[in-house]
């Protein structure tokens, strides 16, 4: 009896393990951000109800769901020793699963992927090859050069949106305005976590803004990505129609601005942890904030075109 609660609880915590190394948690926003703009970005034209219950974009979620898990585990396989430096409590519990066991995961995951893709269409199975590939490479060779590294993540964070937008094949020039806002904000979260990583990619010759080019710039490079934020941010404001998420965007801007002051004034690893949650916090009320751009979709369950 003894013996069977120890097995149970040590599969218990390798499952645990495994959803830390595959960052379970993000998953649900990412499969909302998709599901949400698909909705009230990529197909306005279409129901809603048509929209949550088409088969295509279900397969599209879920390849890219997969596909972003997998990258979750072959990017905790190369930083094993930064990690250990830089997040020691996570590191353990990453380590209750075996390297041998995350690489079974993530070849699976990737050939569930591509068998997904293969339901889909050959672009499907093309472009999520690529997808798959780029992460790994982003993995093992990019994300240890300094701005290359950053714009690379941005990149592969904006990219299972194009899926949709490919899926659809609907282009609105507003999808270039949400999705460069978005993309500033992921490369100013991908420096603030350099900022926070710094003994560790120092320790194991990451060559990251901060360790090249020193802390002082990487701030300095914050405030002016803060700064370039006033162009996506008013041409969502005031060019485009986004209905009622401009509220959203007027708040951003306002945070935005909060978020330099505390940059000038960072120094310690905690001030860059309440920097990287401050982004975090913007970007996921910012999925949940799409809603905004036609409540009445939820009303009576038909898309208007709102732009």
């Amino acid at each position: 009896m003894l013996l069977s609660r120890r097995k149970t609880k040590r599969t218990m915590m390798k499952i645990i393990s495994m959803f830390s190394v595959v960052r379970g948690y993000n998953i649900p926003v990412v499969i909302a951000a998709q599901y949400l703009s698909a909705i009230y970005i990529f197909a306005p034209h279409k129901r809603a109800l048509s929209v949550v219950f088409d088969s295509g974009l279900f397969l599209i979620v879920l390849a890219s769901s997969l596909a972003i898990a997998s990258g979750y585990i072959i990017n905790n396989f190369y930083d094993s020793n930064k990690d250990l430096i830089n997040r020691p409590s996570k590191s353990m519990l990453d380590r209750l699963v075996s390297q041998k066991t995350k690489l079974q995961v993530y070849f699976t995951l990737n050939f569930v992927v591509a068998l997904l893709a293969i339901f889909i269409s050959w672009r499907a199975v093309i472009f999520f090859s690529s997808y798959i590939f780029l992460i790994w490479f982003y993995s093992h060779k990019l994300k240890k050069y300094a701005i290359i590294g950053n714009l690379t993540a941005a990149l592969l964070a904006v990219i299972p949106f194009f899926a949709i937008l490919l899926y659809y094949k609907n282009f609105y020039p507003q999808i270039v305005a949400h999705a460069s806002f978005l993309g500033i904000l992921i490369v100013m979260r991908e420096i603030i976590k350099d900022l926070e990583n710094l003994q560790g990619d120092l320790a194991n010759g990451y060559q990251t803004i901060p360790v090249k080019y020193g802390e002082a710039t990487a701030r300095k490079v914050l405030i002016g990505l803060c700064l370039f934020t006033v162009l996506p941010l008013y041409t969502l404001i005031e060019v485009f129609d986004v209905g009622y998420m401009d509220l959203y965007f007027y708040g951003a801007a306002l945070f935005l601005i909060g978020f330099a002051v505390l940059v000038m004034r960072a120094v310690t690893k905690s001030d860059y942890l309440k920097l990287h949650v401050i982004l975090k916090f913007l970007i996921v009320t910012g999925v949940f904030s799409i809603v905004l751009i036609n409540p009445k979709v939820l009303e009576n369950g038909r898309n208007l075109l709102p732009f």
